[in-house]
């Protein structure tokens, strides 16, 4: 059943700050369409924002647009290579690519910077992987 909603509104002389609040909501509540509509505008003026960029990617990783995640991901990583965010997160990108090999290097690091079971986990899981696929 779909469920009807308001379109996303931002007021004129509203910040970045309040897009990042906004589309955060519109994110943890499952609505990336609507969070992309409301952060892409903002960073098309602001296109250095790395809080606005990881919630673009997030949205795009919920609407399984994995390769424009990934390019965001990239960029964020190369920006802050300590973003354990970004690290996990592009390896997601990879992995549900199905390109095990190039995941597993980023999945290791956000595990080690990051004592997060789902960290772990992906990291084990993508191992295993490759270690079926060399038998």
């Amino acid at each position: 059943m779909n469920e009807l909603m308001a379109p996303v509104v931002m007021f004129p002389g509203q910040g970045p700050e309040s897009a990042y609040r906004t589309a955060h909501d519109l994110l943890s509540r499952r609505f990336p369409r609507e969070a992309l509509e409301l952060i892409e505008p903002v960073l098309a003026d602001d296109p250095t924002n790395t809080g606005l960029r990881t919630l673009q990617a997030w949205a795009y990783l919920q609407r399984a647009q994995l390769q424009k995640a990934e390019e965001v991901l990239r960029d964020l990583v190369e920006t802050d290579p300590s973003d354990a965010w970004a690290q996990h997160a592009l390896g997601r990108a990879l992995e549900r690519q199905s390109r095990y090999a190039e995941a597993l290097g980023p999945l290791r690091l956000a595990a080690v910077m990051c004592e997060d079971y789902d960290y772990q986990a992906a990291a084990y899981r993508v191992e295993q992987q490759l270690a079926r696929a060399a038998d």
